[in-house]
């Protein structure tokens, strides 16, 4: 899928919300895209178009925190699959006297 048909589809979703272009001193010009929210939603910053000499290039934006709590649940449930694994069976030896 090239740029052009990727911004096609972008402008033909009606929740995609364009900023004001923006024209820096080396003559790129940068256009924030955001996903627009309903009623109780704010718009969530997906990317930016960023136009220099002819060529459009993409760049998605990152969220920190959602990769962070992804980080987080990761660990939560590592340490739960751990602790019942310990529980069930404990890792020391059986301390139970044998006769022979």
């Amino acid at each position: 899928m090239t740029i052009r048909d990727r911004l096609e589809q972008m402008v033909a979703e009606p929740q995609m919300v364009f900023g004001e272009p923006i024209d820096t001193a080396d003559g790129t010009t940068i256009i924030t895209v955001s996903r627009g929210g309903g009623l109780l939603r704010h718009p969530c910053p997906i990317g930016l178009f960023v136009i220099h000499s002819g060529r459009a290039h993409w760049t998605p934006a990152m969220d920190a925190n959602r990769i962070a709590q992804l980080g987080e649940w990761i660990g939560l449930l590592t340490a739960v699959i751990a602790a019942l694994a310990i529980l069930r069976r404990p890792p020391w030896p059986d301390l139970s006297r044998r006769t022979h």
